[in-house]
C-alpha cells in the first residue's frame, strides 16, 4: 500500500467553460493531496482554455487534434496520466461537482481492497441533490445497462460499499495495473456503453467493480425527466449490439436483444402513438444497419428517411 498514491484526473471539455471551471473549483477543494489534472480541450471556441489557464494555472491543458468521442479523447488523457506515473486514473465529466472527500474515499477503498480494480462514487442529480442518479450499474440478462437506485431519494438504502457490474462514465476510477492489463476504452464505441464494456473487461480479467457511497458527486448532465436525443438512441442500440457480440453473449440473449430492438423499430414506424419518434426511429435503424455493416466510431451523417 502506497502513501498518497498519485491520481491522474482526466476531464474532457468541449465549449463547456462554466461547467469545467466549476468542476475544477470543486477539485481544488478536495482534501486529497496528490493529484494531477489534465483538461482535454476539443477545439473549444468559448474561451475555455484562456479561462482555465488564468484561474487554474497548474492544470495541464491538452489540445485535441481530432474528435474521437468520449472513448478516444479520454484515451489520450489516460495515456498521458500513465506516462506521468499515475497510480490511479480518474476519468470525470466536466459537468460534475465533487464532494471534497470523494477522491480520498475512493483511493482509501482501492488501497485496502487489492481486487477492487474499478471504483466509483455515488452520483446524485445536481438539480436535486438528494436524488440518486446512479448507485452503480447493473447489466441485465437481456443486456441492458441500467443504473441502480436511479431517481430514488437517498435514505441510506445504499450506505455500504457494494459490488456492481459497471460504474457510470461521469466519474470512474481505475487502478493503473487494470488499464495496463485490459487496455483503455474501446474507441469503436465513440460514445455510450464504453464505460460499461470497460468494466466487463476488468471483471473478466479478475478485478472487482465497487461503488463507494461515501464518495459523492453531483452530475448536471442528466435530470429526473431526462429524455435521450436521437443521437443517444443511435449509439445505445449500435453499441449494445457491439458489446453483446464482443463478449460472446449466449445465443438466447442475442436473439432477445435483436428481437426487442426490431419490435421497437416496428412500433416507432407503424403505430400512430409513436408518430413523434420518427427521428429516433431513423437513428435506431441506422444504428442497427451500421453495426451489422461494420460502421463503428463516429456516427455518419446520412439523409433522413
Amino acid at each position: 500500500m502506497k502513501i498518497n498514491p498519485l491520481i491522474g484526473v482526466i476531464i474532457l471539455n468541449t465549449n463547456r467553460k462554466e461547467d469545467t471551471l466549476a468542476c475544477l473549483a470543486s477539485l481544488q477543494l478536495n482534501n486529497y493531496p496528490n493529484i494531477i489534472v489534465w483538461v482535454l480541450d476539443n477545439s473549444s471556441k468559448d474561451g475555455s482554455v484562456e479561462a482555465i489557464r488564468e484561474k487554474y494555472p497548474s492544470t495541464k491543458i491538452i489540445h485535441l487534434k481530432e474528435n474521437k468521442g468520449y472513448a478516444g479523447n479520454n484515451n489520450t488523457g489516460i495515456q498521458l496520466a500513465l506516462d506521468e506515473g499515475a497510480d490511479y486514473i480518474f476519468v470525470i465529466n466536466e459537468d460534475i461537482i465533487l464532494d471534497p472527500e470523494s477522491i480520498s474515499h475512493l483511493v482509501a477503498f482501492g488501497e485496502t481492497n487489492p481486487r477492487a480494480g474499478v471504483v466509483g462514487p455515488m452520483v446524485y442529480h445536481h438539480n436535486e441533490p438528494q436524488l440518486i442518479q446512479s448507485a452503480g450499474g447493473k447489466l441485465t440478462s437481456d443486456w441492458r445497462a441500467i443504473h441502480i437506485g436511479e431517481n430514488e431519494p437517498d435514505v441510506g438504502q445504499y450506505s455500504q460499499p457494494h459490488q456492481v457490474d459497471w460504474i457510470s462514465g461521469c466519474a470512474i476510477m481505475l487502478k493503473r495495473e487494470v488499464i495496463e492489463k485490459i487496455g483503455g476504452l474501446d474507441e469503436r464505441y465513440f460514445y455510450y456503453w464504453e464505460e460499461t464494456e470497460w468494466c466487463i473487461r476488468a471483471r473478466k480479467a479478475g478485478w472487482e467493480i465497487w461503488l463507494i457511497p461515501q464518495a459523492k458527486i453531483w452530475h448536471k448532465g442528466v435530470q429526473r425527466d431526462y429524455q435521450p436525443s436521437p443521437n443517444v438512441t443511435y449509439y445505445a442500440a449500435r453499441n449494445r449490439l457491439l458489446t453483446l457480440y464482443k463478449h460472446h453473449a449466449p445465443l438466447t440473449s442475442k436473439l432477445m436483444v435483436n428481437a426487442s430492438l426490431f419490435r421497437t423499430l416496428l412500433a416507432w414506424t407503424f403505430f400512430p402513438k409513436w408518430k413523434d419518434k420518427k427521428a429516433h426511429r431513423n437513428a435506431l435503424l441506422q444504428g442497427l444497419l451500421d453495426y451489422y455493416s461494420g460502421n463503428l466510431g463516429m456516427r455518419r451523417k446520412i439523409k433522413p428517411l
